[in-house]
């Protein structure tokens, strides 16, 4: 692949729902522009971008690919991500890396809840995007609806600049409205042809359309709309790239991968006026940390560039994918990671095509790049020079809403187990692995279902640890809500060294977890012994009466007791100190806790009270609701962990996809009554 200047390369993330047709069109794009001899299949596990062997497996993208394609003198980095919403993180780094989205459409199933998510977080981030309507050959399609839609959930900004020739099983080609020329395909091979005269009158409307929102970047341009002027071939590409850049046209494309039709016009379009990283109004996703300046994005600047993703494969090494977002790097430079604060050398240096690499010698601003073997470096890292150093801020990731606790089968996958989710989640951040120290379980936490089911068959298969997934266990604590007033006594004086500890202690709640204090006179238990009866208090708070849980916000205070001079030692009040305890949390009204989490639930206005009721069902409280600019609405809530486990999976299934929610723990809560019970029952 030979070097490209900053101004002919462009980056494109591609969104859209799962199964839309992304990876294919990739396929047909990379066979079209002679990258590879044959086109693969998703269905075959055969394509460039979905490589990974669970992605062959489950015939849907799970990580970010990068391909790019050289089209004209000028490159393009497609930046493919997934459509299934667990790997959510995916697209956004994928969109952070790029310049423009571009959206691909089922052409039979049309705008769906994967096009709507990423719509709206595109117009939120103002990035420029481009559609491609897809699969336009299969026999439901359906492009007039698919447009008339795209308009009425999107606006008229939508402007298409092809035209079909033909619908269904009988699309046949496409009317470039920008060229005013119509074209045939037959297996992939374009032949130029007349519009139908009764075509000729659309092809003018909506290629007036376009001349007017050309003619809105530019008072000039206006002016000249306005008197019916042509405009240059310059006025009008840089008008529509304007247009683009501002997010006021949306350019789609007519298309089938499969019949390779409309290619040609997506790779025409992406470069004649799709930005680069160097037009003055792109949109750079990343921004840089405060007290910093930005540098311009040129390949004579500074360098600087952010590792937006990594791979972790257990045979290659780490791989760290890159974008230079300024200056150029040059095979074993020395590069600095600021955010490690360490020098290191670029001695592996190369594109990616989904599991290729293409060595090279050099990477300027705009372009995307890997290293391998650079163990120290992680997703986010800023790279620059030691002498001018910047750094960019992280991105922020959802946060984990679905909990597995796992087991591993064996004592030979326990040893490997930290190691091998901790490299999993270097590729995948939005998930977590934490030891519970109370219920003694290991919890995998993620965006869904597929992600962790994922995640444990990457385990087996890639790393060699089986695991089991086991009843996740919330962490219940104990407490008291009265007081008592005890005695604690160990004596044991038969045959040998003698046991004797004898403590009163007076024990109520507290808002902290555990207060000791002393109220002894007159020397009924001596000083030296007041640290082993706290020691034995603390103990005893591991393990509680009701369920064997945690014991917390307990107040004690020793008051009284007695010693003997002999048989008197620490062990002895430890034990005395465990025996009141027992007694006194019994005799104190000991109820149960739960933890209580808080939610933010965004969903659509039309499943608001769906939602509501459910989580009225969950023992829920809806504590305020919260407009959007969009249209959706927050629910804020708080609900129980125990009632809110699957709820990642369960509001995917109330709201189609389209509800979306966060929460984090918020305090410990009374459980009901008849609830302890069956927590009790349940424990023993």
């Amino acid at each position: 692949m030979k070097n490209y200047t900053t101004d002919k390369i462009r980056n494109l993330s591609l969104v859209g729902h799962s199964g839309s047709g992304k990876t294919s069109l990739i396929e047909a794009l990379l066979y079209k522009t002679g990258a590879i001899d044959k086109k693969g299949r998703v269905e075959d596990g055969s394509t460039v971008s979905d490589y990974e062997n669970q992605e062959k497996k489950r015939h849907i993208s799970i990580q970010t690919s990068i391909i790019p394609i050289e089209f004209e003198d000028y490159k393009i980095n497609f930046i493919d991500s997934p459509g299934f919403f667990d790997f959510e993180g995916e697209v956004l780094q994928a969109l952070r890396a790029s310049e423009a989205a571009l959206f691909v459409i089922d052409g039979e199933n049309g705008i769906e809840v994967g096009t709507e998510k990423y719509w709206k977080y595109t117009q939120e981030i103002n990035l420029p995007s481009i559609i491609f309507v897809n699969k336009l050959d299969k026999e439901n399609a359906n492009f007039n609806k698919i447009v008339s839609d795209l308009h009425i959930e999107f606006g008229k900004k939508v402007i298409p600049l092809t035209l079909m020739l033909g619908e269904g099983d009988k699309f046949e080609g496409i009317i470039d409205v920008l060229d005013k020329k119509a074209y045939t395909y037959e297996n992939g091979v374009k032949k130029e042809v007349e519009i139908p005269e009764i075509r000729l009158a659309e092809v003018d409307a909506v290629y007036e359309e376009i001349i007017e929102a050309v003619a809105e970047t530019d008072d000039s341009l206006m002016e000249k709309f306005f008197e019916g002027e042509e405009f240059s071939e310059s006025e009008f590409i840089k008008g529509l790239s304007q247009a683009i850049l501002e997010g006021t046209v949306v350019p789609l494309i007519a298309g089938s991968s499969e019949k390779e039709i409309g290619l040609t016009q997506l790779l025409e379009v992406i470069t004649r006026y799709m930005p680069s990283i160097d037009d003055e109004a792109a949109n750079i996703g990343f921004r840089v940390k405060d007290g910093y300046e930005a540098f311009t994005p040129r390949e004579d600047g500074p360098f600087s560039a952010v590792v937006f993703k990594t791979l972790a494969d257990p045979f290659l090494g780490k791989i760290s994918i890159f974008k230079v977002l300024s200056g150029t790097i040059n095979k074993d430079d020395k590069i600095f990671d600021v955010n490690k604060d360490e020098e290191l050398k670029a001695s592996n240096l190369f594109f990616l095509r989904g599991k290729e690499q293409i060595k090279t010698d050099k990477l300027v601003a705009g372009d995307i790049g890997a290293f391998s073997k650079l163990d120290i470096l992680s997703t986010g890292d800023t790279l620059a020079s030691k002498d001018k150093p910047i750094e960019y801020k992280p991105i922020k990731y959802p946060k984990p809403v679905l909990f597995y606790a796992i087991n591993p089968i064996s004592k030979n996958d326990e040893d490997k187990i930290s190691e091998a989710l901790s490299r999993l989640i270097e590729e995948d951040p939005t998930l977590k692995d934490e030891r519970n120290i109370e219920t003694h379980q290991q919890i995998l936490s993620g965006l869904g279902n597929v992600q962790l089911e994922v995640i444990l068959d990457k385990l087996r298969d890639n790393y060699s640890v089986n695991t089991e997934v086991v009843e996740y266990k919330i962490p219940y604590r104990e407490t008291i809500k009265g007081k008592s007033d005890v005695q604690g006594k160990h004596k044991k004086q038969s045959g040998g060294a003698g046991q004797y500890g004898d403590v009163f202690i007076r024990f109520e709640s507290t808002d902290e977890e555990f207060l000791f204090d002393e109220e002894v006179f007159g020397g009924a238990v001596p000083k030296n012994y007041f640290p082993a009866v706290e020691k034995g208090l603390e103990e005893s708070l591991v393990e509680g009466p009701l369920g064997g849980f945690k014991v917390t916000g307990i107040h004690a205070t020793l008051y009284d007791g007695s010693y003997h001079p002999v048989d008197s030692n620490e062990q002895a009040f430890k034990t005395a100190a465990r025996l009141a305890f027992k007694k006194g949390i019994e005799e104190a009204d000991p109820i149960l806790l739960e933890p209580v989490m808080k939610l933010e639930i965004k969903v659509p206005e039309e499943n608001m009270g769906d939602v509501m009721g459910d989580m009225n069902k969950r023992r829920g409280r809806i504590l305020g609701i919260e407009p959007q600019a969009d249209g959706s609405q927050i629910i804020l809530a708080e609900a129980p962990l125990s009632e809110v486990l699957t709820y990642a999976i369960d509001l995917r299934s109330q709201t189609s996809a389209r509800g979306s929610f966060s929460m984090e723990f918020e305090r410990y809560e009374e459980v009901p009554k008849e609830i302890t019970q069956k927590v009790i029952e349940d424990r023993s």
